[in-house]
């Protein structure tokens, strides 16, 4: 039986004017920016629509990111699309768990504003992140572990497909000796900070504490979390592990392996980029996948899914 995946991205999509063409011509979705600027006490509407030098700042970037995703999501459910699991990369696991029944938008919403004013403040000065492609994951972490800088596995993409987490002096030394050992790319991402890194433990511990005073349900609909690559069913578990998140790996591949062999045939991105799409097909080449971002593609979307 055929089932279908919703699909969140993280940090490093987002740009000026996501999520814009929806909340024209939405009304679900207009109500979603607007739960999320009172959540976050922030014009969140202009954050997203308007060129400006806060949305690629961590503290901003998080609350602006998971709300396109959310209004988005509305509009695909308002049109009777649903899923049979979520899952979502980084920062794209609270839209996976909102998604999931795990937790309301405007506690999702409070939670993503602090999280993102923690993470900034605990951000080490020049940190960075890098995207490794062409060696298998045991020799990058066999690299980042023989040597002495503060870098680390950040996230399994793909077959072939790793990222790298550290300081920037440390990220650069290790691109170095990666290149060496035959990696045919190691390129910069686009965030503010060495995300999924030990750098980040105190945020974590912090971020325990914001988590303490809001509800989290059972899943309503099975939940993959990307730090585990396998279902999470206890709120206690989604607390323990949204608080451990922000300094562990990501295990994307191994997220999608798990819907892949539960029969999950059809992917669904929410929210701005292809990137997760991209990776669905390199993982399976027979994936099916759609990429929502803008208005015409959600019509792309519901068209294809009739044909399905």
């Amino acid at each position: 039986m055929s089932k279908t995946a919703f699909l969140f991205p993280g940090q490093g999509v987002q740009y000026a004017g996501m999520g814009k063409s929806f909340y024209e011509k939405e009304a679900a979705a207009r109500a979603v920016y607007d739960e999320a600027g009172r959540a976050a006490g922030l014009d969140v509407a202009a954050l997203c629509f308007e060129k400006n030098d806060k949305l690629d700042k961590t503290r901003y970037t998080q609350i602006a990111l998971l709300t396109t995703e959310i209004a988005i999501l509305r509009v695909l459910e308002q049109n009777q699309v649903r899923a049979d699991v979520t899952a979502g990369m980084s920062l794209g696991e609270y839209g996976a768990i909102v998604a999931a029944g795990v937790m309301s938008q405007e506690d999702a919403f409070r939670v993503v504003g602090q999280r993102g004013i923690i993470m900034q403040e605990a951000s080490p000065e020049g940190g960075a992140m890098a995207a490794v492609t062409g060696l298998p994951e045991d020799v990058v972490e066999k690299i980042c572990g023989e040597t002495e800088w503060k870098v680390s596995v950040a996230g399994y993409n793909a077959p072939g497909q790793t990222v790298i987490t550290g300081t920037a002096s440390a990220v650069q030394k290790a691109a170095e000796a990666l290149k060496e050992a035959g990696a045919a790319k190691v390129v910069p991402l686009n965030v503010s900070g060495p995300f999924h890194s030990p750098l980040f433990s105190a945020a974590g511990e912090r971020l325990e504490k914001v988590l303490d005073g809001v509800s989290v349900n059972t899943p309503r609909i099975p939940y993959v979390c990307s730090m585990m690559g396998d279902y999470v069913t206890t709120p206690a578990e989604v607390k323990f592990l949204l608080k451990m998140q922000v300094s562990s790996p990501v295990r994307w591949r191994q997220s999608m392996e798990r819907m892949l062999a539960d029969g999950v045939d059809t992917f669904i991105e929410i929210g701005p980029g292809k990137t997760l799409s991209a990776l669905a097909r390199r993982i399976d080449k027979k994936a099916r996948t759609f990429s929502v971002d803008g208005y015409e593609d959600l019509q792309a979307c519901l068209e294809g899914l009739k044909n399905k």
